[in-house]
């Protein structure tokens, strides 16, 4: 099971107010807020309607940008979440491309440690070789 399952989302509200949360799935937790079961600030400001989510995450990570959200203006709300989800798309683009360059690493050194042993049998051989002849 992956930890990777959070994600951080933004509501407008009815009234044209922002709401920021967590959840594990967005689905029912959009329905939660518009049946008047979800978050207390939106209950009174039905019906929202989702406008930003950011990638999947670990909780410990959507908990803490769910809180950086919440400290800025509402102008700045939006932009913050999409720089978030910018981020964590270029921090996982170089994940995989050093883990490329960890595989083309592992290839080499199984070729090194190949020839090396080839290396070794080789003298190993001649020796066995002359040994019979002798």
């Amino acid at each position: 099971m992956s930890d990777k399952k959070w994600i951080v989302y933004l509501v407008r509200c009815s009234e044209n107010s922002l709401y920021c949360g967590i959840s594990n799935d967005i689905k029912s937790r959009l329905m939660e807020h518009n049946s008047g079961k979800g978050a207390k600030y939106t209950r009174s400001r039905r019906p929202v309607e989702l406008v930003g989510i950011s990638p999947e995450m670990t909780k410990s990570e959507a908990l803490k940008i769910e809180y950086r959200i919440k400290q800025l203006p509402a102008n700045k709300k939006l932009s913050e979440l999409t720089r978030k989800e910018n981020e964590i798309t270029i921090f996982k683009k170089d994940l995989q491309a050093l883990n490329k360059d960890i595989k083309a690493l592992e290839r080499k050194m199984e070729k090194l440690i190949k020839e090396f042993d080839k290396g070794k049998k080789a003298p190993a051989k001649k020796a066995l070789a002359k040994k019979r002849t002798a």
